[in-house]
């Protein structure tokens, strides 16, 4: 069975743990094998969500210095390929768990509760030095990175096509550079989802992003791609922009209201047009034999645990009382 919590919005750490609060990789943000007789709590999945579930982990530690909480991040669709073979107990996730993999679970065993975390907003990326663009629509996006773009290398060579799928048509004759997340990603799956899927569906091409730009898990690798070209293109999680506003510009994206900048208000309420939902899956039959993962998962969602979601960056909720009383058991 699964059970949905919060998912209704608008629009420990053993001897040697070491966590990395904000590690946005694809490697472990902290590890160990529990030492001798020490229990365990495997946490992998979205590198967007990592950051919460490793302060989070962080902060357990103090208190529960017994238990080792491996927090890794190789993105959404890695981490669910794990959770539904059994191998974690909580999945990151920066999008709904999709149907093929929620039967995945359900043909090994495993029953799982869905806990929405934080409000995200998905930043459009360039560089500080292009003072050329200040706001995309959804035309201009599909343009660039759809699946109609491949061999674009100028911004100005997406033009013609934005200017057909309702785009300004007057993007800069400047160098396209695009770094952004690849496949394996729920950041990825969300772009698609909200910018490309409704233009692709239009012009029947099928709802993916162009094959031919550089792709990662890793948000830190976006970050240096996209602060690494005057005029590159790219998007991540609200966070990671947050971390690097010295390094980074965001875009405003125009969801057909006018341009709207990402921030903790815009996102909160939905009038950015690429907010979205952060969640956790855990394991229902491991919450029930495991009181460390118990444990953790209710200082998750203490006034302490909230609190790891505006210190990396996110939007808290106004309400946690639904996930509050779910892990409560």
């Amino acid at each position: 069975m699964m059970k949905f919590v919060g998912h209704t919005w608008v629009t420990a750490v053993a001897l040697a743990l070491v966590v990395a609060a904000c590690g946005g990789g694809d490697g472990d943000s902290s590890s160990d094998d529990g030492g001798d007789g020490g229990s365990s709590i495997a946490v992998s999945g979205s590198s967007t969500v990592e950051p919460i579930s490793a302060r989070n982990a962080e902060k357990f530690a103090a208190s529960n210095p017994d238990v080792a909480i491996s927090v890794a991040g190789p993105g959404t669709g890695d981490g669910f390929k794990l959770f539904c073979s059994g191998e974690t107990d909580i999945s990151n996730a920066s999008r709904p768990i999709k149907d093929s993999e929620a039967e995945e679970c359900a043909a090994n065993g495993i029953e799982f509760t869905e806990y929405q975390v934080a409000i995200d907003g998905l930043s459009v990326l360039t560089s500080p030095a292009n003072d050329a663009v200040s706001c995309l629509n959804f035309g201009d996006m599909y343009a660039l990175v759809g699946p109609e773009s491949t061999g674009f290398d100028t911004w100005a060579a997406a033009n013609e096509l934005a200017g057909g799928v309702g785009g300004s048509g007057s993007l800069p004759d400047a160098p396209l550079t695009i770094t952004a997340p690849g496949e394996e990603s729920g950041t990825y799956d969300t772009f698609v989802e909200l910018v490309i899927e409704d233009i692709a569906d239009e012009r029947g091409q099928d709802p993916v992003t162009r094959p031919d730009y550089v792709a990662s898990p890793n948000d830190n690798v976006i970050v240096e791609g996209i602060s690494g070209s005057d005029t590159s293109f790219g998007w991540v999680g609200f966070a990671f922009y947050v971390e690097n506003t010295d390094v980074l510009k965001a875009l405003e994206v125009d969801g057909g209201a006018g341009c709207v900048a990402p921030t903790p208000e815009t996102i909160a309420d939905g009038e950015y047009p690429l907010s979205r939902p952060l969640f956790i899956y855990v394991n229902d039959a491991k919450f029930a034999e495991k009181p460390e993962l118990r444990e953790f998962v209710q200082f998750y969602f203490s006034d302490e645990g909230i609190a790891s979601v505006s210190e990396t960056g996110y939007v808290e909720l106004t309400d946690y009382s639904a996930q509050r009383a779910a892990a409560a058991g």
